[in-house]
């Protein structure tokens, strides 16, 4: 004898999808997941040399009467590099291709920063001082400089930057020296 079962179309109908729609949002977690991994792997992992166009600075931090602190925030995509120490020159008010080259002389070892998108690195420049009062003179016998901004080269281009006190950069001689980039909070 057979046994004939009666299905109800509407139940399995509505199992069916409850558990077509169960697996959709498994796989959409795991794509998501897989996809947010890769994103940030991508702004955290070692990457290629920081370039010029994804960093940014918005000042020179005095931190005396002759040195100053830069800061640079990797505003790029994904992580990068960077490596040694900066180019400096004198400038005005207007393009940085137009400005006055100075010899850096680095201070300290230089390693590897690594910066992941929104990290910093600092380096801190010491000027040979200006003595005196409002004309100034130099030590050495050399004429003072003073521009109202610097060119620091990073990543194969220049970020203009003016003192965060809206003074001038002074100096004595056409030497700065330099610290290598370290990473900063």
């Amino acid at each position: 004898m057979r046994v004939v079962t009666r299905r109800d179309p509407g139940r399995v109908g509505f199992l069916g999808l409850a558990v077509a729609g169960a697996i959709s949002c498994a796989l959409l977690l795991a794509t998501g997941a897989a996809a947010a991994a890769q994103e940030t792997a991508g702004r955290q992992a070692p990457g290629a040399p920081c370039t010029s166009t994804q960093l940014i600075a918005d000042s020179a931090q005095r931190i005396g009467s002759h040195q100053v602190r830069i800061t640079v925030i990797n505003d790029g995509p994904r992580a990068c590099v960077l490596k040694g120490f900066p180019t400096v020159a004198l400038a005005g008010q207007g393009s940085p291709d137009r400005n006055t080259p100075l010899n850096v002389v680095g201070q300290g070892p230089a390693r590897d920063v690594q910066l992941v998108v929104g990290g910093r690195a600092a380096i801190r420049l010491t000027f040979t001082p200006v003595l005196g009062e409002a004309e100034g003179y130099c030590a050495s016998g050399a004429e003072p400089s003073v521009a109202p901004s610097l060119v620091l080269g990073v990543g194969g281009g220049g970020l203009q930057l003016a003192p965060d006190d809206g003074g001038g950069f002074a100096l004595c001689g056409t030497t700065v020296r330099a610290t290598a980039f370290r990473g900063s909070r």
